[in-house]
């Protein structure tokens, strides 16, 4: 399944549905398959997206200090439950995301999305 993200102002973007979930997940704190946000909540939105963003690259760095240290185990990380190797960061997946949004602040636009 893919979701399909629309404005007035951008192209339509498309992800998977894997990647979709996760963005909508962090943006609002849920993952409906069809839905919007309002141009008046979208810089709430973004700066929810943009935190994940420097949160998740905060940790990817202090991994790779702790690596170059000798302190980080990835095999305990491995078997933390619910631990998922990343390999494409989550500033990579999110960047089409950050940049729709932030069209849709700058030429106030509501953003709707389906399957």
């Amino acid at each position: 399944m893919l979701f399909k993200f629309k404005s007035k102002v951008t192209s339509d973007l498309i992800m998977l549905e894997a990647d979709g979930r996760r963005l909508l997940k962090i943006m609002l704190g849920d993952d409906p398959i069809k839905g919007i946000v309002l141009s008046q909540d979208m810089p709430a939105v973004l700066a929810k997206l943009e935190s994940a963003v420097a949160q998740d690259e905060a940790l990817r760095a202090q991994r790779s200090v702790d690596a170059q240290n000798g302190k980080y185990d990835a095999v305990a990380d491995a078997n933390q439950p619910g631990f998922e190797p990343d390999v494409v960061r989550l500033a990579q997946r999110a960047s089409p995301m950050v940049k729709l949004l932030k069209q849709c602040v700058a030429n106030p636009t509501d953003l709707v999305w389906g399957v």
